[in-house]
């Protein structure tokens, strides 16, 4: 399938769930904003830069959060890195493993480009990370992701229509001491990255709740209920989190509302 194909089909939300793309039904397509400057407010909607632009779309300016809780200080991408802490540090009675891939460099951002020190899924990760009792695990490549978007673009295109499984620089050992596991990642092309396909075939979930998080331009949380439904060998998926990029530092509320519906806002 040629890569304008794969574009294409990002305009189309509530693709098939399955690990081999299928392309989505026609009466569901959507719109958004098109190609800015790249600097200062972007420029008027263009189709060509929604086709291009939505396809990495968990984006938004987020250089500057702060952080506590379980969180990590960020990294420069491609130093693998580790954040879990002791099993002792879970709250009691559920043990909580927030597990994310993050994207830094030129992301998309309201039809436009901008660039990111910190990845919105990491911003995202940081704020949860505030509000509950876990370890957190950043989930890096083997072969980082290019700084520029077309490039990360292009890539995203080929692993998908390959079903890859990119290979994990720092994969935890074992997730057998959690009860509960945020999947957190931003929404390529209607789904998660496929690192998060290698993440999740890795491991027994077995007895274990799983909760998809998500940043996204237009698909919410995309597929990723289903994949990780067939995915997490024994899960329980649970209600996802599904945050709009540009919208990232603004989701204090809507990331507790949340949290306290699962029962996993700390008091």
């Amino acid at each position: 399938m040629s890569q304008k194909q794969n574009i294409t089909d990002v305009l189309l939300v509530g693709a098939t769930g399955s690990r081999r793309r299928t392309r989505p039904s026609r009466d569901r397509r959507m719109t958004a904003g098109g190609l800015g400057a790249g600097k200062g407010e972007p420029a008027a909607p263009g189709r060509r830069a929604i086709l291009r632009g939505v396809l990495l779309g968990g984006a938004t300016i987020m250089t500057g959060v702060q952080v506590a809780g379980c969180s990590t200080s960020p990294k420069r991408r491609g130093a693998p890195e580790s954040a879990e802490r002791p099993a002792s540090a879970a709250s009691p009675g559920k043990r909580v493993l927030l597990a994310y891939f993050s994207r830094p460099g030129e992301n998309y951002y309201y039809g436009g480009r901008t660039n990111l020190k910190i990845g919105n899924t990491e911003a995202l990760a940081r704020m949860i990370g505030e509000r509950i009792e876990c370890d957190v695990h950043r989930i890096e490549t083997v072969d980082p992701y290019p700084d520029g978007y077309d490039a990360t673009v292009a890539r995203n295109v080929r692993e998908q229509n390959a079903d890859a499984r990119p290979a994990i620089a720092n994969p935890p050992s074992s997730l057998d001491r959690y009860d509960a596991v945020l999947l957190a990642s931003p929404i390529w092309n209607v789904r998660s990255p496929m690192i998060m396909s290698t993440f999740s075939e890795r491991y027994d979930f077995h007895g274990k709740t799983v909760y998809p998080v998500t940043t996204y331009a237009m698909s919410g949380l995309g597929t990723t209920e289903r994949d990780y439904a067939a995915s997490c060998r024994g899960a329980t998926i649970g209600e996802g989190l599904a945050v709009r990029g540009e919208k990232v530092r603004e989701a204090d509320t809507e990331v507790r509302t949340w949290l306290r519906r699962i029962g996993l806002l700390r008091d």
